[in-house]
């Protein structure tokens, strides 16, 4: 079975949290504007703004009204987390 196709503001915030994961978003850097995004990424201004409110539930960036948008976490390991109920080492 083939793997099942994904909205394209989730690839946009996946591409964007590999960016944070890998340092070249390193924590405290701004995300560039919606607008620089569009051209950035070649994605419409809905699309990049989906893809921030998905970042923030990630909890990788906050928004500050008319400031910007910053990378306040990193991503999480994906398998490296313990399950519920195990310890953890």
């Amino acid at each position: 079975m083939s793997e099942l196709p994904r909205y394209e503001y989730v690839k946009l915030a996946d591409a964007i949290a590999a960016e944070i994961a890998s340092g070249k978003l390193p924590q405290g850097a701004a995300l560039p504007g919606e607008r620089a995004m569009t051209e950035l990424y070649r994605v419409s201004i809905g699309t990049v703004r989906r893809a921030v409110v998905e970042l923030r539930k990630r909890g990788l960036v906050a928004t500050l009204p008319a400031k910007g948008t910053y990378v306040i976490g990193m991503p999480e390991p994906v398998g490296d987390a313990p399950e519920e109920g195990e310890p953890s080492a």
